[in-house]
Parts: C-alpha cells; structure tokens; sequence
C-alpha cells in the first residue's frame, strides 16, 4: 500500500475491478492519468463516480522507458566501450536488449567517448601535415578505413 502516492498512470481499461485495486492501493489517490485510447474506452459512469470520489481521470501520453538512472549504466557503457554487442551486454547485466539499446541511445555522448580508440585529433593533425593517408596508418598502426573514417567525419 502507498499511501503516499497521489497520481497514477495506467495503461489498462479502466474497470470496476481496476477502480477497486487502485483505492485499495493509493488511499490517497487523486488523479489517475491513461492514453487517449484508455480514456475514450471508459465508461462515463466510472469517471463520474471517480469524480465524485474527488478523482480526477485525465488523458495523458506518458511514452518511454524511465528517465531514471540505473546502478549498472557505467557498467554498460564500459561494456559497449570494450566492443561487446548488445547481445552479449545484455546477456551479462540480466536485461533485455531494448533496454541496453535505449541506454546506448540514451548516452551516445558518453559512449563516443568510449568509442574512440584512435586519436582523432592525432590523425588530424598528421593529415594537416602534410602527411597522406596511408602514411598515418603506417605511423599510428591503425586500419586505413579508420583514417579515411576520422578525416572524412564532420
């Protein structure tokens, strides 16, 4: 029981079964928030009797994972630094691809900084030289296609 709650967000049909759980649940509930789709599905009569419960029911969008951090993140992104697949990070830290691939998406900066494991400003500064494709991949043993890559990059 939260007896501290207030709102909530549901995403099923509203029923009396449902309307029940959640009194019993949230004592102190004031507002139930649902997707257009919920909303319009509901009966009238529920919503006037939440409403004379003083229960406000709302139309509200509430699309995507949590923004809340999560105590293996670091841990991910170290993961994907070292070239695992999500797949394999996944299959280490117990959670479901979608959720590394959300991560990902979710810190891009922090993982291209993991990411580079060459010295872009290094390349770019040989190239600046005067030195030619070829001759940087030779001097910093790297791939040719990474040079290439690093040069053309904007």
């Amino acid at each position: 029981m939260d007896g501290d709650i207030k709102t909530v967000h549901i995403t099923e049909n509203l029923s009396s079964v449902v309307i029940m759980d959640l009194l019993e649940k949230y004592p102190n509930l004031e507002l139930i928030t649902c997707p257009p789709s919920i909303y319009n599905r509901t009966s009238s009569n529920y919503i006037e009797a939440l409403n004379q419960l003083d229960i406000d029911v709302k139309k509200q969008y509430n699309w995507g994972a949590s923004k809340q951090s999560c105590d293996y993140e670091d841990e991910l992104l170290r993961l994907a630094g070292e070239g695992y697949s999500a797949k394999e990070i996944a299959s280490k830290l117990n959670i479901t691809q979608n959720r590394v691939y959300y991560l990902l998406r979710r810190n891009n900066e922090k993982l291209n900084n993991y990411n580079k494991k060459h010295n872009h400003e290094e390349v770019k500064r040989l190239k600046d030289d005067g030195l030619k494709a070829k001759e940087i991949s030779k001097k910093l043993d790297i791939p040719l296609r990474s040079v290439y890559y690093i040069l053309n990059k904007k």
